[in-house]
Formats: C-alpha cells, sequence, structure tokens
C-alpha cells in the first residue's frame, strides 16, 4: 500500500499501448473501471505496423461504437485477386473471389488502415473517458505477492510494479512503485511483462523471409485496389490497397537478399525499401510499378509461429496480443486475434472488480484464447509455406477457400466450460453456442424501428438474455402462459445475481416475440421481459420491405414455436441456450462463475 508521494494504487496496471493495450485500456475506462496504461514510445505510431482489420473485429469495434470512425477513414477491400506465372512470361490474373464470401457478417469487406489510425481511434475515445497513456514510462520490476488469500481476494492489490519515467527532469523522481490489483503485460512480441513472469513461447521459426514496404506509386497493374496475391518464377508477392492512394507491398525474398554469410542471420541493414520494391518489380512483370518519390514504412523479417506457454500467473497478472502469440502477418490475423484478446478478458476482468463474478472466472481467458492461438499457429503454417512457396492457383485458392471464415474471425468457437454450456444446443440449431451469435434484422415494437441485433448487444460488460417467446396473440393461450411461467422463473434465475447491486448491472434483457407487429403492443410481455420501452422486438418484415432479412430470425436461429433464451456473453459469444422448462439449469449455470445469492426459483427475491 502507499507510504509515500511515489506510490500509488490503480486497480489495472496496463503496460503496452498498441492495439491490444488500446483496446484493454478504452474497454476498461468504458466500464468506469481505474486503469492506467504505460509506454515506453514517445509519440504513437505515425504510420506503418499492422493494417488489416477483419469482420469480426469491425463487429468488435462496433460494439464498443467506434466503427463508424473507422469505416470513414479506412480502405474497404471487396475483392482479392489471384495472380500466377503466365506461359506468355509474367504473371496473369487467374481468378477473383469476394473478400468475405461465404461469412455471415453484416460487413461484407475487410479493410484496412495503418495502425498509427487505428490507434489514435482508441485514445481518442480513451480522453473523452479521461484516460491518456503516460508515455516514456516503462516498468522496471515487478513483485507478485505470494500470499494466498490475497491473491484470492479481487479487492486486494498483490502485485508491485516500480515504473520509470524516460523523461523524467533532473528535479524530478523518476520512479514509481505502483500497487494493482491486476497488471495487463500488451507489450508485444519482445514482451517484458512475460519475460518477468519466465513464460516461455513455444514454437519455432521458419526459413521463410519477406519484406514489406509502404507507398503511393503509379502502375499498370489493373486490380491494384483490390487484394492482390501473386505467386511468380520471381516469388510471391501480396498488395494491399491501403487509405487514400497508398499501396503496401509484402515481397518475398531470398537467403541473397537478407542474409549475412558471416553470420548466417538476417541483417535489416543489408536491403532497404528501394531493394525490397526492385524484387517486387521483377514479380509484378509485365506489369509496371513506378519508383515512388519516398516509400514509407518499411521492414525486414522471417516468419516465426510461436504461442505462450501460459496466458497469466495466479490470475493476476496476464498477458495479451503479440506477447501471447506470433505468426506471420500475410494473412492479416496479428492486430485482430490481439484486440480479440484483450475483449475477451477485459469483461471479466471488469465483473470480477465489481465483485459480481468469482476471481476464477479469469480462468476462462487462458483457456479459450490459448486454444485460439494454436488454432491460429496451425492455420499459419499452411498459409505461409503455401505463400512463400511455388504452388499452383489451385492449391492455394483451396486453402483459402477452406480458411477464409476462419480469417474473417466469425467461426471462432469456445469449448465448453464455465461460461459455455452447449447441453441444449438442439433448443436453437443454428445459433452455434460458443461461436460469436450472427447479425439479424429485428423490428422494435414501440416505434416499428428495423434494427440489427448486434447493435442491441452493445460491449458494456453485461450479459444479454435474448428472450425469445414464441407467438403469445389472445389466440395462444398456451404460449402467453408459458411465457408468464417464464418470466416469474426468471426473476428468479436473475434475483441471485448482484450480490452489491441490482442484477440489472450484469444482465441486460431483451424480448423477441413472433408476432406480427400489427397486433402486439410492447405492454403485452411480463414486465419482466420489458425492462424498457426499447427492449421488446417483433420477428417481421419491415413496414418499407428495405430491410432483407428481417422477418426470419426465428428461422435463421432455428428457434421452434415454444421458444427459448438464448445467453450471450459481453463480448458477443453465446454462452448458453436454456428452453423454457430448464430455468434450474440457467441458475445453475450463472452459479459456476458469478456471485450469487440464495433465492428460491420462481420466489423472486425470497431467501432461504
Amino acid at each position: 500500500m502507499p507510504t509515500s508521494p511515489n506510490e500509488s494504487n490503480v486497480d489495472v496496471l496496463v503496460v503496452g499501448a498498441g492495439p491490444a493495450g488500446l483496446m484493454f485500456s478504452h474497454a476498461l475506462a468504458k466500464a468506469g473501471i481505474n486503469v492506467r496504461v504505460v509506454e515506453k514510445r514517445a509519440e504513437q505510431i505515425a504510420a506503418g505496423q499492422a493494417d488489416g482489420v477483419n469482420a469480426r473485429s469491425m463487429e468488435i469495434l462496433q460494439s464498443y461504437g467506434l466503427a463508424e470512425r473507422l469505416l470513414r477513414e479506412a480502405n474497404q477491400i471487396h475483392q482479392i485477386v489471384f495472380y500466377n506465372p503466365s506461359a506468355r512470361g509474367g504473371i496473369e490474373r487467374v481468378a477473383t473471389v469476394p473478400q468475405n464470401a461465404m461469412t455471415t457478417s453484416r460487413y461484407s469487406f475487410g479493410v484496412t488502415l495503418h495502425q498509427g489510425a487505428i490507434e489514435a481511434i482508441f485514445l481518442d475515445a480513451m480522453k473523452d473517458l479521461g484516460l491518456t497513456v503516460e508515455r516514456q514510462t516503462v516498468p522496471v520490476s515487478m513483485h507478485m505477492s505470494k500470499d494466498e488469500a490475497e491473491l484470492n481476494d479481487p479487492s486486494a492489490y498483490p502485485v508491485k510494479v516500480v515504473l520509470q519515467k524516460l523523461n523524467a527532469l533532473p528535479n524530478e523522481v523518476a520512479t514509481e512503485t505502483v500497487h494493482a490489483k491486476f497488471v495487463i503485460g500488451a507489450d508485444g512480441a519482445h514482451s517484458w511483462v512475460r519475460k518477468s513472469l519466465e513464460i516461455e513461447m513455444e514454437g519455432s521459426q521458419t526459413e521463410y523471409k519477406w519484406g514489406v514496404v509502404d507507398m503511393v506509386s503509379d502502375t499498370d497493374i489493373p486490380d491494384m485496389r483490390s487484394v492482390c496475391i501473386i505467386h511468380s518464377d520471381n516469388g510471391s508477392c501480396f498488395i494491399i490497397p491501403r487509405e487514400g492512394d497508398a499501396l503496401r507491398l509484402y515481397v518475398q525474398l531470398s537467403d541473397a537478399d537478407v542474409m549475412d554469410p558471416s553470420t548466417g542471420r538476417v541483417d535489416p541493414t543489408k536491403i532497404g525499401p528501394t531493394e525490397i520494391f526492385e524484387v517486387a518489380r521483377k514479380s509484378l512483370h509485365p506489369y509496371k510499378i513506378a519508383t515512388p518519390k519516398e516509400f514509407g514504412w518499411s521492414t525486414v523479417y522471417i516468419i516465426g509461429q510461436r504461442v505462450a506457454a501460459q496466458y497469466s500467473t495466479n490470475n493476476r497478472v496476464f498477458i495479451v496480443g503479440d506477447a501471447c502469440h506470433t505468426h506471420s502477418p500475410q494473412a492479416g490475423q496479428g492486430m485482430n486475434a490481439s484486440m480479440a484478446d484483450s475483449h475477451n478478458l477485459a469483461w471479466k476482468l471488469a465483473q470480477v472488480l465489481r465483485g459480481s463474478a468469482d476471481i476464477s472466472l479469469l480462468k476462462t481467458y487462458e483457456i479459450e484464447r490459448r486454444k485460439f492461438a494454436l488454432d491460429l499457429i496451425s492455420f499459419d503454417r499452411e498459409y505461409a509455406a503455401l505463400a512463400s512457396s511455388k504452388v499452383s492457383h489451385e492449391e492455394f485458392f483451396q486453402a483459402f477457400e477452406k480458411h477464409v471464415t476462419f480469417t474473417s474471425g466469425l467461426t471462432i468457437q469456445y469449448a465448453d466450460s464455465a461460461i459455455v454450456n452447449s447441453t441444449h444446443q438442439s433448443a436453437a440449431k443454428h445459433i452455434i453456442i460458443g461461436q460469436r451469435i450472427s447479425p439479424q434484422v429485428l423490428l422494435r415494437v414501440a416505434d416499428a424501428r428495423p434494427y440489427e441485433l448486434h447493435d442491441l448487444i452493445i460491449a458494456d460488460t453485461r450479459f444479454k438474455l435474448l428472450v425469445f417467446t414464441g407467438d403469445t396473440s389472445p389466440g395462444q393461450s398456451s404460449q402467453g402462459a408459458r411465457v408468464e411461467r417464464l418470466a416469474e422463473e426468471l426473476h428468479g434465475v436473475l434475483a441471485q445475481l448482484g450480490t452489491d447491486g441490482g442484477w440489472e448491472r450484469i444482465v441486460d434483457d431483451i424480448t423477441i416475440s413472433s408476432r406480427r407487429l400489427a397486433n402486439m403492443d410492447y405492454t403485452d410481455v411480463p414486465e419482466l421481459l420489458r425492462s424498457h420501452w426499447s427492449k421488446v422486438f417483433v420477428d417481421d418484415v419491415d413496414l418499407a420491405g428495405q430491410h432483407r432479412g428481417s422477418g426470419k430470425a426465428y428461422e435463421n436461429f432455428g428457434i421452434q414455436a415454444e421458444g427459448v433464451v438464448v445467453v450471450v456473453r459481453p463480448d458477443g459469444h453465446v454462452g448458453a441456450i436454456f428452453p423454457f422448462d430448464a430455468m434450474q439449469d440457467a441458475r445453475v449455470y450463472f452459479a459456476g462463475f458469478m456471485r450469487t445469492k440464495n433465492v428460491q426459483l420462481g420466489d423472486g427475491c425470497s431467501k432461504y
């Protein structure tokens, strides 16, 4: 605890202000959590680095209210074009496919925007919440308590981190001791936090060497504003269109291009952006690309594929993003996977810090995200090998088609755990438990306004209960009675939650009826299922007929007339599905990870 002016307390200390650290810091600040974020860099990134945002990341950013600016500033990618060696020499176009073919996202495209601009979106949103990055500040030591009681008490401060200001003035104290409840290492592939925890990175380094260069250049490549995946006799090359007129080239390099023969290691000083560009020029023949007036960001790398052996120590210090996993950048998964790590952990930590959830909930972060990282590395091995080898268009396209939903981020599925229960999967057969719920247009009863379901499941750390009531029209009296009984029993489930306040801080309920809009008022459902007039919807076609897909929620989700309750976690993934007669199972589900009161099912808040 603080004993001098250069000591302080904080709920969460975030080390690193890249996309993972900023996503995490913004999410916690938005949830009202006391958080600090420190960063070694004096300034935010101005250009280069990561640049691709996939469909699922756009959905996540939308849930935080940040997607509108991203879409305004970014370049949209609607198609991918494949080029192969031509019998006439050089390369020729062999196929074109949609960017998000076979996906279910509301975004039928991907976007590209340089990392600095993406970070700026978070930084500006954080500033509005009163949070700024403490730059030129680094951790120099970290000590964690060994007292089990302290480690298991979410209100304790068991982690002590000494921070150093690199830009301290001569008369300033350069160090500060921070007592933290939790520490998050979002400090990149060479993570200081990970090394301090002595966590090993497991995996290997490939022999594939690539260069990257950003630029603006005149070219006669007809598809230069689409992603181009090019296999040539000179090696592989990817063209990624960026914001404005900018292009990024990923260029396969040979040993002679980058290796220092005296050491056998990559020498970044041996090849610069001009040399990388010249290799690309040969690979793009017979198309022409003019030497730019100047080059933007560039780098050279060898593809490494590694995953951290563990993601946390004592559920008090966690690592996210590149600190957890490294892989090739060509498939555009690095920043997306990193932000998804933070999105997964932030709501769990917020619920624990509020006293609503048991600290054991935090174990599910590693369970879920490390499994994803291992799947990502498995995909990356295949993808990087194909991208770096002379393969036929058919081979590469088959692999692309096989993995397109994976690279979109839309098919990530978390296995059964304390927060994923697939017991009643058959009750809504097209809602896959463990995956994020698909988009769907609904009509709000009070004003007939069409709404996208994803706009209702915002990232506010609350679980969303989607109560599909079926048809409770007056002629369907038995269904109406079933819904009344459900509301009574659901009240008992919810009343056990919120030991430090009302259950409304933990759960938000959304009612979706299969009645027709013309014969329904929002007040027709039980009071519990209409916490606000804006929370009652019907599965009906919108009056203007402008929203394709409206009126098909029950059909698309595979929900029968008797109705069902779907639990959507705060990160948008489906945690469980419960038929109306399985509210005892719902009670057990929440009791498995939330701090609960003993409340008798069906008796509201009466204790026993």
